[in-house]
């Protein structure tokens, strides 16, 4: 018997991509912050963080997680169900689900960890999961693992939905979205969605990662944002290494949900807890994303700015209100040599390409942060067009 070497295939997997330019690196950071960042020695103007309000560096949360160790340790040094659970831990599930309007709320180590538990927790072989075809891979993954039934539609496509959810019209169904969608910074249509959900008898779950801390009343999401109650998404997951700063996730939603997430959702209970310094500092992130409202306007601000700017240089934007900015290349060998003259002029916007982005759609992903100045991003958009982001004549958009 002569097997196929694993090694060897994983080996010429990477041969490939590196032919078609899709070859992924590693680089170390020596420093960095919402705005900056040291790679090889040199510092760059950053345009790459998900710090989107500049809260990572904030004293008030080096000040929180520097006293909950003290007093903590560094780790909670159990699963939450093994008495790793703290009074940071409590502390911040109450008012993470005060924020986001929700009964109840569940940390949870990483958005990748929660998607994944509350898929395998809630869906069950025969059942329907309906998802966005540019949802993150965690959810998809998560519907996989679940061994529901799988089914893409088009891109905030209600229609196509509908039309994926009447293909098994008897089947427990979930219907999962991002918020805000990751590498296009567009926002899903929610309230059709969870009309559409209504009306299908399906459970509509949001995956808002990239919309806590920046859209809604007091940066409470894009449910919020849109009007949708927690009776019509009973499902939000939000990350909170993003605009929060710090790292981990929550789910909210009604206590029947929770509850039954504590008892099966096998990412939350089969891992140690956020360490407890980590939940402290996120409370003084919730707090000063709750109030500090300077943040989010500064922040939509530097957005118009930056999409007025790039329209008339002639940069080619994909349709996004929020902090993430694609500026669409195309080619990904082209969008790499883009992002090489950047770095060479100073600045640090790394390309995006397949299979994280569709085929012949690599861009470059800008992130603007409340931190970032008004001259910052003026230097960023020239740069662009000396870097060749302008598209030639004869190029298709």
């Amino acid at each position: 018997m002569s097997r196929p070497d694993l090694l060897d295939r994983l080996a010429a997997a990477q041969a490939e991509r590196a032919r078609d330019a899709l070859l992924r690196r590693l680089r170390t950071v020596d420093d960095g912050d919402a705005t900056s960042i040291v790679v090889g020695g040199r510092r760059l103007t950053g345009f790459a963080s998900n710090d989107y309000l500049g809260l990572a560096r904030h004293p008030e949360l080096v000040e929180a997680m520097t006293t909950a160790a003290r007093r903590d340790g560094v780790g909670a040094t159990a699963a939450h169900l093994l008495g790793g659970h703290r009074r940071e831990h409590a502390a911040l599930e109450a008012e993470l689900a005060d924020w986001t309007g929700r009964e109840r709320a569940l940390l949870f180590s990483t958005g990748y960890m929660a998607n994944l538990g509350v898929l395998q927790a809630l869906l069950d072989r025969g059942d329907l999961c309906v998802q966005d075809r540019l949802n993150h891979a965690c959810l998809l993954d998560g519907a996989r693992l679940s061994g529901a039934t799988l089914r893409r539609y088009a891109h905030a496509d209600v229609d196509s939905a509908a039309r994926a959810l009447a293909i098994q019209p008897d089947a427990a169904a979930l219907l999962a979205t991002d918020g805000v969608f990751s590498m296009d910074g567009t926002i899903a249509t929610l309230p059709a969605l969870a009309a559409l959900c209504r009306a299908q008898g399906a459970l509509l779950m949001v995956d808002d990662a990239h919309g806590i801390g920046v859209l809604g009343p007091e940066g409470s999401g894009s449910l919020r944002a849109s009007g949708v109650a927690e009776a019509d998404a009973a499902v939000l997951m939000g990350t909170l290494g993003k605009a929060l700063g710090t790292g981990g996730a929550f789910v909210a939603g009604p206590a029947a949900l929770v509850d039954g997430l504590v008892q099966f959702a096998r990412t939350h209970v089969y891992t140690t807890a956020m360490p407890p310094p980590v939940a402290a500092a996120t409370r003084a992130a919730v707090r000063l994303a709750r109030h500090e409202h300077w943040r989010r306007d500064h922040l939509a601000a530097l957005v118009a700015h930056f999409r007025n700017g790039a329209v008339q240089r002639g940069l080619v934007l994909l349709d996004s209100s929020t902090p993430i900015q694609p500026v669409a290349i195309g080619d990904s060998a082209r969008a790499l040599a883009v992002a090489a003259a950047l770095e060479e002029a100073g600045f640090f916007v790394p390309a995006i390409r397949p299979p994280t982005v569709p085929a012949n759609a690599a861009r470059l992903r800008v992130t603007l942060s409340a931190a970032h100045r008004i001259d910052q991003v003026e230097r960023l958009l020239d740069a662009l067009v000396e870097a060749g982001a302008v598209p030639a004549a004869d190029t298709p958009p």
